[in-house]
């Protein structure tokens, strides 16, 4: 441990020194086609990574050492991108100039596909992204988990139907399977994935990259399914003073509080999230609430440092504490879980989580582009799930130097990996077996590795990506993941991307299935466990539209991902859980549909479908191969947004339709009144259901208020049954029956919900 720590120190540490240089200075301003400022848009010149960003009034001074002619990179969300010449001299003005709106996003500037800024339009790979501003407009989501589900194939699985953990999955796969990044370091691995996604503010969230396919050239281990990388706000021309409270008919309260400032050589972004949940509701009358209570604050900064060279150098810091419960009435009622944790008659689940995280990007002085991204995240969980106590604290410290030059058509890019991390528990996934007996032994693995692409553009019509990653594990040796992707223009309008790529992950049981701490069985690992590894390959067919004065867009999309060397619990023994590698496999392949139409009057709509097959081979009990569905992977999802803005009154009203198809579920047998399971299972499958959402948000003129009301769940669809199987044992006081299993949800339990909220932004003057 002290030897990463040191390195990663190393790394952090050492370019703090280098900050000052000398240089000229271009000068502007960014207006709109209607004569409005254009602000916080991106500025670079090309070729180099020194920018900077407009100011509420659309100006910009961009301190820069060349002294030649070059180009001036102008990007903005919302906005046609533009590359306007610079010519010589030390001092340039160049006055005002003109920003043409993008009403397709195709302009929208991305960087999870080539670890560097790109226009939608010109990157090899496909990305889907969802900007803050339209989640605001559309659902106002109180987490990451509920804004992410707006894009089409991204789905929420829920773990547990008692303290309800939910984990984010593509494409059909489970949440494990996916990278979680924030600004492009990977931070959300294994405990995390459960414990830690909901504890990201929306209100630092400028927009979310989504990636579907295995990206683990770039992104290393858990980036299977795909990656999805929360892009935070920058703290320049971010409000003086900022606040989002709300409130909803089931006594709920969620809210944010910000501040920020600028000064000559810096900005930040400050403030505190919030989450207050103490309310129980019994509408199915299985005895336990449905949906959690907790108390959750979040407190971050972020810090931008305005440097002489104009290269980066961002430093954010993040704390998060939850207290997450749920159980019979007795457990909840006047908080009285704070004594009752660990109760072997009182059932309830009670987690405590602390997660401490520190990341930034740091960018070298001189003639390359070298950039450090770094981050480090300590998060310690404190939880019982009945009588039994789960103790487990991770670590991972990440630093990744990145090195990029053109040449010519070529655009290079590599970069050396430093991964640490260590995870412990007190099951018997940390423990091994000595001549003395059993001993507590955390899993701690030091991970380098190092990766290299060429972006070449071969042809205004052809660009080739190629990359490719090497990781060396201790206890797998070295790991390559190569990729390849080609994006090829079919015409002005019509682009066709190709991708190929591979990825694999280390395993953790805590994500792999909640029964490792709820359940009755005993754990056996049978071997050390190895890394899982997955291929895929991926077609996507963008093409552009007008039909009249309006204009649209089509996405089509065809993939095919197989993993080896599966891990797949065996239930067979009696009273065990039994884990190991496998000859078992697992293939998710489907088709997608995305249709987005802007109106030349203030409508657009979006309207998204995937269509997918989800399935798991493996051996059964009796030693023969079969495949079978993945449970919890819908077999048809969509999508569907419509936003109107009616400007006269200031109001923006928004409709959002969120369709799960059929999905297979757990094999799980009800109780009949001696305690025993009846011959019949549940069923297998679920019937396909649809969530409504209406919202509409009034502004006023120079006004920093805003207002907005909105209904969840319109037509209160709830899940008919339990999510909770042996909770009526009448052998057992509740939750405590050797047949009590959480593992059946699928659908939402809550109910159809108003909520208010009020929006203020003061700007400085």
């Amino acid at each position: 441990m002290i030897k990463a720590l040191l390195i990663s120190f190393i790394f952090i540490a050492l370019p703090l020194a280098l900050l000052a240089q000398e240089g000229r200075q271009i000068e502007g301003r960014l207006l709109d086609e209607a004569g409005n400022a254009v602000a916080f848009a991106n500025l670079a010149i090309k070729g180099s990574s020194e920018g900077c960003t407009s100011d509420e009034a659309g100006r910009f001074i961009l301190s820069t050492k060349t002294t030649g002619q070059a180009t001036l990179l102008i990007s903005a969300v919302g906005y046609v991108s533009r590359e306007v010449p610079i010519p010589a001299g030390q001092q340039v003005t160049l006055g005002s100039l003109s920003m043409k709106e993008d009403v397709l996003g195709l302009d929208e500037v991305v960087v999870t596909g080539t670890l560097k800024p790109t226009s939608i339009s010109k990157s090899p790979v496909k990305i889907d992204i969802i900007t803050a501003e339209f989640l605001q407009k559309a659902i106002t989501p109180t987490n990451l988990v509920e804004g992410i589900a707006m894009i089409n194939g991204v789905q929420e699985v829920v773990a547990c139907g008692v303290c309800f953990t939910n984990s984010i999955s593509v494409n059909g796969l489970p949440g494990a399977y996916t990278a979680v990044l924030m600004d492009g370091t990977p931070m959300y691995g294994n405990l995390a994935s459960v414990y830690g996604l909901n504890g990201i503010p929306t209100q630092i969230i400028d927009r979310i990259e989504v990636i579907k396919g295995p990206s683990s050239t770039l992104y290393g281990s858990e980036a299977l399914a795909g990656v999805i990388n929360i892009i935070t706000k920058k703290p320049e021309g971010q409000p003086l003073l900022s606040a989002d409270i709300m409130g909803t008919s089931h006594l709920e309260s969620f809210g944010n509080v910000a501040f920020a400032q600028s000064g000559k050589n810096y900005s930040h972004y400050t403030g505190v999230n919030y989450a207050y949940i103490n309310d129980f509701d019994d509408d199915n009358g299985d005895g336990f609430g449905d949906n959690i209570n907790l108390d959750r604050w979040s407190f971050f900064s972020k810090w931008s440092f305005k440097r002489p060279s104009g290269k980066p150098f961002t430093l954010m810091g993040k704390y998060y504490y939850e207290d997450r419960r749920n159980g019979v009435r007795d457990f909840l009622d006047e908080r009285a879980y704070q004594e009752l944790r660990g109760n072997d008659s009182i059932y309830g689940e009670s987690i405590y989580t602390k997660r401490a995280e520190v990341f930034g990007s740091y960018g070298f002085r001189g003639s390359e582009n070298l950039r450090l991204d770094y981050s480090f995240s300590h998060h310690d969980q404190d939880s019982y799930y009945g009588a039994d106590q789960y103790l487990a604290s991770q670590q991972i410290a990440y630093t990744n130097l990145i090195w990029n030059r053109v040449e010519g058509s070529h655009d290079l890019s590599s970069g050396l990996t430093l991964r640490w991390q260590s995870y412990d528990d007190n099951t018997v996934a940390t423990e091994r077996s000595t001549a003395a007996g059993l001993r507590n032994a955390p899993d701690r693995q030091f991970i380098p590795g190092v990766f290299v692409q060429d972006e070449w553009t071969m042809s205004d019509a052809v660009t080739v990506l190629a990359g490719a990653r090497l990781d060396h594990f201790d206890q797998s040796g070295l790991v390559p993941a190569p990729r390849l992707n080609v994006k090829t223009k079919l015409g002005k309008w019509t682009t066709l991307r190709s991708n190929f790529g591979t990825g694999f992950r280390l395993v953790n049981l805590f994500t792999e299935d909640h029964a490792f701490i709820t359940g009755q069985r005993e754990v056996v690992i049978e071997e050390e466990l190895k890394p899982e590894r997955s291929w895929n390959t991926s077609l996507a067919l963008n093409h552009v539209f007008g039909l009249g004065e309006s204009s649209g867009m089509l996405d089509v999309d065809v993939y095919y991902t197989r993993f080896a060397n599966k891990i797949i619990p065996d239930y067979d023994t009696p009273g065990e859980i039994r884990y190991a590698n496998t000859e078992g496999h697992a293939v998710s392949k489907g088709l997608s549909l995305n249709l987005t139409h802007n109106f030349s009057f203030p409508l657009s709509w979006n309207a998204g479908i995937n269509w997918q097959q989800v399935t798991e081979t493996g051996p059964n009990e009796a030693g023969i191969t079969e495949r079978k569905k993945v449970e919890f992977a819908p077999r048809w999802s969509g999508v569907f947004t419509a936003s109107y803005d009616w400007q006269r009154a200031g109001l923006n009203w928004s409709y959002t339709l969120r369709l799960t198809g059929p999905m297979a579920l757990p094999l799980v047998f009800d109780l009949d009144e001696n305690g025993q399971p009846i011959g019949t299972p549940r069923p297998t499958e679920s019937q396909p259901f649809a969530l409504h959402t209406l919202q509409v948000t009034k502004t006023w003129p120079d006004s920093p208020w805003q207002v907005y009301a909105g209904i969840q769940n319109l037509f209160d669809y709830r899940q008919e049954s339990s999510p909770l199987v042996g909770f009526n044992d009448p052998n057992n006081f509740a939750g405590f029956s050797p047949f009590f299993d959480t593992a059946y949800a699928f659908s939402p339990l809550h109910g159809r919900e108003f909520y208010l909220g009020i929006r203020w932004n003061l700007s400085p003057r």
